[in-house]
């Protein structure tokens, strides 16, 4: 089944380009069926990217799927068009009467900074408490996931001593839950994140349940024991060119950056990364979508 977009979204030639299966807002109102209503806070600069790396993963699962993007009032992106966000995006004081089966906050380039320094810091934790009473579950991700970790459980961020950048192996505590089923015993993600969480912090809370570690033993997918909240410290939704985008971006800027861990051929810039998490993103939302929004989420809202 497809996912519902605005026709004009500039995403959707990109997907219908890669054969996922696209449908308006004006046919889907055509259609006798109770799609699941999704919403994206869209926290990254590069909203258009962000945007095609979410749907080609949410738009691959037999569900249908209403998608809308929300941004925050409080800051205004500088690396997107005015245009797009006042013809593809909402606001908090629009929803927030509306209930909604699952909900998606990206990362944001921001970890460096202290939560209680983000200009949308307060705006954030208003709409992550919406969430927790109107939202089946929400999937936080990399500085999203920290957000919901410090917020909801009071677990603290700290620096690394340099970024996690690259593509790493990650293994599963428990394969019968079903956020993870399927999944390999050992797969790959992407990380670009400067600060980390502890692992002792999450394990030690009642409240939440670590279901998956990087080779270097850090917390990558955690989930509360109600599934109301599922947190990613790395990027599933990357695609293969998206740490290359990032790396040349900060060779520019002139900032002191490795080359991105196990990504290139041979470690070779000149080289094509292969994208060998792409199974397991698609397993992770189509998971997600399947077990913990479709079927707990209630036909009708009361």
């Amino acid at each position: 089944m497809p996912i519902n977009i605005p026709k004009e979204l500039p995403a959707s030639d990109s997907l219908k380009q890669e054969k996922i299966f696209v449908m308006d807002v004006a046919r889907a109102k055509t259609q006798d069926i109770r799609p699941l209503n999704i919403l994206i806070l869209n926290l990254m600069p590069e909203k258009e990217k962000t945007e095609l790396q979410l749907l080609r993963l949410l738009g691959n699962t037999p569900l249908q799927v209403n998608i809308s993007f929300l941004r925050t009032a409080t800051h205004r992106s500088k690396h997107v068009s005015r245009h797009h966000l006042e013809n593809f995006y909402t606001t908090f004081e629009d929803v927030k009467n509306r209930r909604y089966d699952g909900m998606i906050i990206t990362g944001a380039p921001i970890e460096t900074l202290e939560f209680e320094d983000v200009t949308y810091w307060e705006e954030l934790k208003e709409i992550m408490d919406w969430a927790n009473r109107n939202v089946t579950s929400t999937l936080h991700i990399c500085w999203g996931a920290q957000a919901s970790l410090y917020y909801h459980y009071g677990i603290e961020k700290f620096m690394m001593p340099k970024k996690s950048f690259g593509i790493f192996k990650h293994r599963i505590s428990d394969p019968t839950v079903n956020l993870v089923r399927g999944f390999d015993d050992i797969f790959h993600a992407p990380h670009s994140r400067y600060t980390n969480v502890p692992r002792e912090e999450i394990e030690k809370n009642p409240d939440l349940t670590l279901l998956s570690v990087s080779e270097e033993d850090a917390p990558f997918i955690i989930m509360s024991k109600d599934a109301k909240n599922i947190m990613i410290t790395g990027h599933l939704e990357y695609n293969a060119t998206a740490l290359a985008e990032e790396y040349e971006r900060d060779i520019d800027k002139g900032l002191e950056i490795d080359i991105p861990a196990n990504y290139y051929p041979n470690n070779d810039v000149n080289e094509q990364p292969p994208n060998i998490w792409r199974s397991h993103s698609h397993l992770l939302f189509s998971n997600w979508l399947n077990y913990y929004v479709y079927q707990e989420t209630p036909f009708k809202w009361d």
